[in-house]
Parts: C-alpha cells; sequence; structure tokens
C-alpha cells in the first residue's frame, strides 16, 4: 500500500506540531510496510529525502491570492501541480491533513477525480474556522456549528469590530457582498461587507470537504462532536489519539525540591500558544520563585515579528529567557531537565504534542483547562489545568503556587505515565487505510485510476 501524506509545511522547513506528527507517522508506516511520501507546498517543485521519507514539494501561485480563493476555493495553480504529482505517485490512499489555500478542497476533489480515496485528520481549528481558535467572540468555547451569519459575526469582532457592529454586518445577505466583490473595491470596510458571502464560500468549502473525504481522524473528542454537528456520518469518524516516537526512557533528573522550580514553554510561536499571556502573568507573580525558557518555533517572518514583541514584553524579567527550538530527536531528553511544562494555549486543539513530551520525560504540566489539552491532563494527577484558561490572576496563582508547594510538584511527577506510542498510531491508520480502501472500491471509479 502506498500513501500520500498531504501537509502544510515540511523541513527542512521549521516544522510545527502537526508537521512533527507526519513525519513521524510516515515513519512508523513505513516500519509497518505501508509506503509513506509526504506532499506539501512551496515556493517551487522539489524532490528530496528526510529522514528516510520521500517529500515532493508542490509550487504554489507565485503572486496573491484573492479573497475568494484564501476563503475556500483554494490556489488552482497549486491544485494543478498536485494533480501531475498525483499522476506520478499513484498512491492507493491520499491522507490530507491541512486544508489551506494551498491545501484545499481542490487537493480533494483531485484526488477523488483520479480515484484514490482520500483520509482527512483534522489537526487544528483552523481547518473550519476563520478565527483560528475555534472560540466565538474570542472568549467562548464554540461547538463548531458551521453558519455563515454567526461565522461572519465572529470573524468580523475577530478583525476588532464590536459585537454590534459584527452582528449587523452579517446580516447583510451575500448576494450584497458579492456585489461589492464585482465592483473590484477591496480592504478595510469594503472587505467587511464582504464578509458574508467570503464566509459564504468558506462554509460551502467546508461543507464540500465533509461530503467528499472518505474517512476522518478525530484526534481529540471534541472533534468527532464538532464533525456530527455538520452532518458527518458517524461512521465515517475514527477517533485516534495522538501519539509519539517510541523512545529510551530519559536520565534521571534532577530533584524538584531546591532552587528555583524550572518551567519549559515550546510551539511555534503564534497568538493562539498563549506565550505573551504567560509572560504577562509571570511578570505579575514577581516572587514566584521559578524559571521560565521558552522555546520558540518560527515558521514565517509575522512570527519572527511576534517573537521579538515577546521578547520586548519580557524584557526586565531575569526569570525569563528565550531558546533556540529543541530538535525533535532530543525533545524528551531536554524536558527532563525541567521540573513541569507550560502549556497556556488561548484557542482549542487536539494537542498539543508537547503534553505528551512533557509525560515521556516523566514532567508534569500545566496547561489551559481547555479542547485537547484538557482532555490529557488528569488535574492533579500529573498537572495542573487552569481555569478560567485566560485570565492572567489566574495563570499568576499558579505559576505561585507550584514555585512554593514543591511536595505538589513531586506528587504530579509520580503521577505522570507513558503517553501512548506512534507506532499505536500508525497500526490504527494501517486499518482506517483499508477500510477507506474498501469503501472506494464499491465506488464507480475504481482506485487508482485516472
Amino acid at each position: 500500500m502506498k500513501t500520500l501524506h498531504v501537509a502544510f509545511s515540511f523541513p527542512p522547513d521549521p516544522p510545527g506540531g502537526t508537521e512533527l506528527y507526519v513525519a513521524a507517522l510516515c515513519r512508523e508506516l513505513k516500519s509497518i510496510g505501508v509506503d509513506a511520501v509526504v506532499a506539501a507546498p512551496a515556493l517551487r517543485d522539489a524532490r528530496y529525502h528526510h529522514d528516510g521519507v520521500t517529500v515532493r514539494r508542490f509550487a504554489m501561485q507565485g503572486g496573491p491570492l484573492d479573497l475568494h480563493e484564501l476563503y475556500g476555493d483554494g490556489d488552482r495553480a497549486a491544485a494543478d501541480v498536485f494533480d501531475r504529482l498525483l499522476r506520478a505517485e499513484r498512491p492507493d490512499v491520499v491522507h490530507q491533513h491541512a486544508l489551506t489555500p494551498a491545501c484545499s478542497i481542490q487537493l480533494v476533489e483531485r484526488a477523488k477525480a483520479f480515484g484514490v480515496p482520500v483520509v482527512f485528520t483534522y489537526h487544528t481549528p483552523t481547518t473550519t474556522c476563520q478565527r483560528g481558535t475555534l472560540l466565538e467572540w474570542g472568549t467562548n468555547p464554540c461547538d463548531g456549528r458551521l453558519d455563515v451569519r454567526r461565522c461572519t459575526a465572529c470573524t468580523l469582532h475577530g478583525h476588532g469590530l464590536g459585537r454590534g457592529t459584527s452582528r449587523t454586518l452579517a446580516q447583510l445577505p451575500a448576494a450584497a457582498g458579492r456585489l461589492v466583490g464585482r465592483t473590484g473595491l477591496a480592504g478595510g470596510p469594503w472587505t467587511a461587507l464582504r464578509m458574508s458571502s467570503l464566509m459564504e464560500g468558506r462554509i460551502r468549502a467546508s461543507r464540500q470537504l465533509f461530503a467528499s473525504v472518505d474517512r476522518f481522524v478525530a484526534l481529540a473528542p471534541w472533534v468527532e462532536q464538532l464533525l456530527i454537528r455538520n452532518g458527518v456520518p458517524a461512521e465515517k469518524i475514527t477517533r485516534v489519539a495522538h501519539g509519539i516516537v517510541s523512545h529510551r526512557p530519559p536520565a534521571r533528573r534532577r530533584s524538584c525540591m531546591s532552587g528555583r522550580l524550572r518551567l519549559a514553554h515550546l510551539g511555534r510561536v503564534d497568538p493562539i500558544k498563549g506565550t505573551a499571556l504567560l509572560i504577562e502573568a509571570l511578570h505579575n507573580a514577581a516572587d514566584a520563585s521559578v524559571t521560565l525558557d521558552v522555546f520558540g518555533v518560527v515558521q514565517s517572518s509575522a512570527a519572527a515579528d511576534l517573537l521579538d514583541g515577546w521578547r520586548r514584553l519580557a524584557a526586565g524579567d531575569s526569570r525569563i529567557r528565550f531558546l533556540p527550538p529543541l530538535d525533535y530527536d532530543t525533545v524528551i531528553d531536554r524536558l527532563a531537565e525541567y521540573d513541569m511544562v507550560v502549556a497556556p494555549s488561548q484557542g482549542m486543539e487536539t494537542g498539543p504534542l508537547v503534553v505528551l513530551e512533557a509525560y515521556a520525560a516523566g514532567v508534569p504540566v500545566i496547561g489551559s483547562a481547555l479542547g485537547g489539552i484538557a482532555d490529557k491532563i488528569a488535574d492533579g494527577v500529573d498537572g495542573l489545568l487552569v481555569r478560567p484558561y485566560h485570565s492572567v490572576d489566574a495563570w499568576s496563582a499558579v505559576l505561585q503556587r507550584v514555585g512554593s508547594d514543591r511536595p505538589l510538584v513531586a506528587g504530579l511527577t509520580k503521577g505522570v505515565r507513558p503517553p501512548r506510542s506512534m507506532s499505536d498510531v500508525a497500526r490504527d491508520m494501517r486499518a482506517i487505510y483499508d477500510v477507506a480502501g474498501r469503501a472506494c472500491e464499491t465506488a464507480e471509479t475504481p482506485c487508482g485510476v485516472g
């Protein structure tokens, strides 16, 4: 069996959690006899090998995309190149791990037209949420039910408009937005007037995804519930919990009972990760006996600017250090040098993988009581959940608490258990591919026939 895995990006570009997951999954699939090739968009076509996995980069459109392409239609140039890649690789299954302008619904449709079954893993809220956090009005966990007016209002609010104005603009019929679009006017208030029509296109693409994909993989319970609320049949969804690469037990760590408590925070540089909130909370806990090392993965120029802003925010606090990203092959050993890992995410996540990496290192986690983090941390057993997740005061209090209550930290450390392995995930995926393939065989177009 040959599988083609579509990712948003891939090493040597700076990887986020999804890219690390895809790389690990492909390696484990190969170990059980399933060929795995990665396809990811880039500025130009390329073919190379990364850690034993074949990688095909397919070229995106060279210039800027228009609003309709950004809000659902996708990059047709990238889809055309992907079509040629499909014909060259001839996979038995396409496994898509992202939904972006370059990794759009068009890629799913090209695979289906080629007669290849498609499996889709919902990794992040950006799959269906234009705001990217799946938090309605920026604070309340959303049930994910897609609705043009509801999603339009929330998106406009995310762009800085008040709730009242956002709700008013969301009442404009999509036809009015399309009319504004035909005038060629764009930017600022014109985009706001077009938002209902743009959101209509975004939701149309999502529903097309729900209908076209053969099997969905839900990494967390909330993802499964979201898909069902939007009409995806339960029998098309399989819940497959995250796993990490098998590893040897880390070296013995230092005792948490003396000195300042060492905290680690790592992940891609993005507002959703809650780094700014964590820095502010530590400022407010000026006498907390802790240190914080931030390992940020920069994936864009905007992320580099954001990281510079975090550095300025942390200036003057000697307890905070910014360090280069951890290498994936050594992350567990490095985390074993810390007393706790901190995951203050400010959006719904299916992971993050760092929670499992911390547990593999024998380290408890402080995390937001939200989404996949809340699913993974047993509060008071192997970590602490912070409520409300967006409260600076709540985070300050927990930092003060762990800094002063070392027996608590020692008890949480004893409660940590090894996480699931990626080899378990690969076996689950193999079973899903078999089911998707059988479903494809009963369809009108035979699998693998263009």
